[in-house]
């Protein structure tokens, strides 16, 4: 492992960040045209529906969301609105926090998640995951769970 310095980035390491940058940015701006082409759903409400599909009861508490896509709490907000007005999403109050919300998935939400996914999972395999080996995945799933613990699982 390298030793942590305050200078310059090595081109080694600035190739290594450059390249994480670059390619997060081209997949998602690709994943996110190819959901709107062929689904009319933009990449963040599909990830929204994602979270909220996999999580107890298919429901989060609004700040939980706004950190699991990495919105602000007023961006999650403006963006469960819309989810709502579609009605893929409707929101709760929580019994034990009367200030608190949840957002909850709906039914006509998991019925838009599982229209949307074999677009989305299509997009993942062929942009990204199909360029490596399962040796090489394992390994670099291996690597983010270094950067990020459970960022993997």
């Amino acid at each position: 492992m390298q030793q942590i310095t305050t200078g310059e980035l090595t081109p080694v390491e600035l190739g290594a960040w450059r390249g994480l940058l670059r390619v997060h940015s081209a997949i998602a701006h690709e994943l996110d045209r190819e959901l709107q082409e062929a689904q009319a759903l933009p990449l963040t409400h599909y990830e929204v529906l994602i979270y909220l599909h996999a999580a107890p009861g298919r429901r989060l508490r609004m700040s939980e969301l706004a950190s699991s896509v990495l919105l602000s709490q007023s961006g999650v907000t403006r963006l469960v609105d819309r989810l709502e007005r579609d009605g893929l999403v409707a929101r709760e109050r929580c019994d034990d926090d009367r200030r608190g919300l949840f957002a909850r998935l709906t039914p006509a939400g998991v019925a838009r998640l599982a229209k949307a996914r074999p677009t989305h999972l299509a997009g993942v395999r062929r942009l990204y995951l199909q360029k490596f080996s399962d040796e090489e995945l394992a390994e670099l799933a291996e690597l983010w769970e270094r950067v990020l613990p459970g960022s993997a699982s």
